[in-house]
């Protein structure tokens, strides 16, 4: 069964140990503790952790673009990928996001990431295909979903 939660400082040797292995646990809970206080560069923000049978495979953030848009960004631990857990977690941020009362979805996705571009389109995002630079330079492609 797929969950999110908030992160904990417990949590820090397992980011650590999956996404930042540079960074030393303290420094990973002071990030914690960043990412719980519900705002980044003055934007309604929350990173939660994905959980997948009482484990964290990997995060999940929910970034405000605007009242009424937000952005999701889901990353699976590596040794986690390819078992469906992204696709688990999407649902639940919709439902997320709605709570928080918003009212579409507008992603970044790379076009190199065919495993995103898969998920956003198996749940009916659209785009117009254009392709865009994002602010560190890499090609990207929107896409859109509402949320009512």
């Amino acid at each position: 069964m797929t969950a999110l939660r908030r992160f904990v400082p417990a949590d820090a040797e397992t980011i650590q140990k999956n996404q930042y292995p540079d960074m030393t646990a303290e420094e990973i809970e002071r990030m914690i503790a960043d990412w719980n206080r519900g705002v980044y560069e003055n934007r309604r923000f929350e990173m939660l952790a994905v959980i997948e049978d009482g484990q964290i495979t990997g995060c999940a953030s929910l970034t405000e673009r605007s009242q009424n848009v937000v952005s999701f960004g889901i990353e699976i631990f590596a040794e986690e990928r390819r078992k469906g857990i992204a696709s688990n977690a999407m649902p639940l941020l919709f439902e997320a996001a709605k709570q928080a009362g918003y009212r579409a979805v507008l992603d970044q996705v790379r076009t190199d990431n065919a495993a995103s571009i898969r998920l956003h389109e198996a749940f009916g995002f659209e785009t117009d295909g254009y392709v865009y630079r994002n602010k560190r330079d890499h090609a990207v492609v929107l896409y859109l979903k509402l949320l009512i």
